[in-house]
């Protein structure tokens, strides 16, 4: 991933020495090479008849349970080989969200590229901003279209919605086990509630009281032979 490593010298008056290197661009962008099976384009028909093909009474005769496992498992991944091709798997982040569509794509591609030509000063700002509200707009467009389509087919769709409330919901729920002033592990709900409110009890209250009541204190030492201000009435 790294190339062209070189020794700078020291760091100053230590010994440890600054090293100068480049990251390779190439390794940079290698994508992922699992694969996963694409159930979408597979042969149910042609995988379950190779299934019914082999003489299961002879193939499995006389064996234990260990060897008939065996013998069907390399008859199934045989099977599963011919009928059900593999894709590339890829991460969750990078589903293409449900408003995105193709046209919409070729919007940010768009603002993509008109952001690298004004990097290099071959587009000007004007017309770059102007490309990014458009795309901003279309975007916030899409996004109210399908919200509103969820809606809309709630009683039909019901899945689709709730996938998309959890979705925009990023906080986390579940609390793990605490530590109690005296050692002792806590995993109960009331009990760790206690603990965090004690936390903050004594946070806010004991630690925050005093600092509050000396910089009130230094604040009013300036003020006390100076008169109030005036208050107009506009003021009151």
């Amino acid at each position: 991933m790294v190339g062209n490593v070189k020794l700078k010298g020291s760091l100053g008056c230590i010994d440890h020495e600054m090293v100068e290197f480049k990251i390779l661009r190439a390794a940079r962008r290698a994508h992922s090479k699992l694969t996963t099976l694409d159930f979408r384009r597979a042969g149910f028909g042609l995988f379950r008849d190779l299934l019914g093909r082999v003489p299961w009474d002879k193939a499995l005769g006389g064996r234990g349970a260990q060897e008939s496992w065996l013998v069907f498992k390399d008859h199934l991944l045989q099977a599963q080989e011919r009928c059900i091709p593999t894709k590339r798997k890829s991460n969750k982040n990078s589903r293409r969200p449900p408003w995105m569509n193709k046209e919409l794509l070729g919007k940010l591609k768009h603002k993509k590229k008109a952001y690298r030509g004004w990097k290099q000063g071959q587009v000007a700002w004007e017309e770059y901003r102007e490309t990014v509200q458009a795309s901003r707009d279309q975007v916030r467009k899409a996004k109210a279209l399908t919200e509103l389509n969820l809606a809309r087919d709630i009683k039909g769709n019901k899945k689709s919605f709730y996938r998309h409330v959890s979705d925009k919901r990023k906080t986390r729920e579940n609390v793990g086990p605490l530590w109690k002033e005296t050692g002792d592990l806590v995993t109960w709900g009331m009990e760790k509630a206690e603990v965090l409110n004690d936390v903050f009890a004594s946070v806010f209250t004991s630690k925050c009281s005093s600092h509050t009541i000396q910089v009130a204190e230094g604040k009013c030492k300036g003020w006390e032979n100076a008169e109030p201000p005036a208050v107009g009435e506009d003021q009151v």
